[in-house]
């Protein structure tokens, strides 16, 4: 039985690594999950951040073993997640090319019905220092369902209709599109420290407007500085998030705390 490394209220963090947890939770028990898991990136490249030149190596835990063994690490979590969700349950895959197609393919091996793929486009993206390619300035988002014949949650009339200022491409009253304009982190985000991959709140906070609920449940299991559960609690929803290391779950709990104290009566709404 796996002890919670911190939890206050619908708002949970388990140091562990992500399959063993999955493999505790009960099936069909899950209404969505987002997965922000390794892009296996980190070769000795160099990037740009801040306009100065940085190491793209995050750790260990990015760094490829190989594409046979890649591919089966995605398949083992993604089954695992498939296990857990409802049959009407939607899972979030975020990733660039070095990741992403590895994890559609899992997707569709583990026979999820796919409902979109979402382009999310960074209007700041980083040049690229060799000039030999173009400037990467999106990551794919990947949406699907367990059960091809369940009916899954989409707020329709939020995504249509709802004020969505940080995105030029929204147009009011329109319907919403698959490509999204939503800039990187702002410095409010990283306030107590920052992850290599750290995703947006406005992202998630439009990913879970549209595919779930207030009361449902939504896990991370690659939770990171948990941007998924800060938007999460703030909207209403419950949520448990998995990483395997301490130091970004304490920076999960330093910004939960922060936003728990200081917005604790205010729900983000649209």
């Amino acid at each position: 039985m796996h002890k919670p490394y911190y939890k206050k209220g619908d708002f949970t963090l388990y140091n562990t690594d992500s399959l063993e947890l999955l493999k505790t939770l009960p099936e069909n028990s899950v209404d969505m999950i987002f997965a922000d898991p390794p892009y296996f990136l980190s070769n000795g490249g160099f990037t740009v951040h801040a306009g100065k030149m940085v190491s793209v190596d995050k750790g260990k835990w990015d760094r490829s073993n190989g594409l046979k063994k890649d591919f089966d690490f995605h398949l083992d979590w993604i089954q695992e997640c498939k296990r857990v969700l409802k049959p009407h349950g939607t899972i979030w895959i975020s990733g660039t090319y070095h990741s992403i197609y590895i994890c559609g393919f899992a997707l569709q091996v583990s026979k999820f019905h796919i409902l979109n793929d979402v382009s999310w486009f960074k209007p700041s993206a980083s040049p690229n220092l060799s000039c030999r390619f173009f400037t990467a300035s999106h990551e794919t988002l990947i949406w699907a369902r367990k059960d091809k014949k369940a009916k899954h949650t989409f707020n329709y009339d939020k995504m249509k209709n709802g004020n969505w200022p940080e995105d030029f491409i929204k147009k009011p009253n329109k319907q919403m599109r698959s490509v999204w304009a939503i800039g990187t982190p702002k410095p409010i985000e990283k306030k107590f420290g920052k992850h290599p991959t750290q995703k947006p709140e406005d992202l998630l906070k439009r990913i879970i407007l549209a595919s779930t609920n207030q009361g449902d449940l939504i896990i991370d299991p690659f939770t990171g500085s948990s941007t998924t559960g800060i938007m999460a609690n703030l909207l209403g929803r419950k949520f448990i998030g998995i990483d395997n290391n301490k130091n970004y779950l304490d920076l999960s709990i330093k910004r939960f705390e922060y936003l728990d104290k200081n917005l604790k009566n205010k729900l983000f709404t649209n």
